[in-house]
């Protein structure tokens, strides 16, 4: 039950990662040439962001020779743990950058 919990909270947080996505994409595309759906464009900068940080967090693990296990089993779930930190930074990463304008917004230097 804890497991389904954990996901329902984790699809939760995707969900609002993407919305905020949506947000700065409707913001700063013109209207009139637009041809992919915000929707579309979240989704796709969220796999792309993602996958960067997964294959530098590889080089990195790679680099330092780190003993990485292949996976983990988190709440009935097996998953590589390289990929959901990937995933992880990459869906907090939207509230961080809403977080830095608003500060440079108020807080000119």
């Amino acid at each position: 039950m804890f497991a389904w919990l954990v996901l329902l909270l984790v699809i939760l947080v995707l969900a609002l990662s993407v919305w905020q996505r949506i947000r700065y994409f409707r913001k700063t595309i013109d209207e009139n040439n637009l041809k992919a759906s915000p929707l579309s464009l979240a989704i796709q900068e969220l796999i792309s962001i993602s996958g960067g940080i997964y294959l530098s967090l590889l080089m990195l693990v790679s680099f330092l020779k780190l003993n990485v296990p292949e996976t983990i089993i988190l709440f009935e779930f097996s998953i590589d743990p390289l990929a959901f930190s990937a995933i992880g930074l990459a869906i907090i990463q939207p509230v961080f950058l809403t977080l830095y304008h608003g500060i440079k917004k108020n807080f000119p230097i």
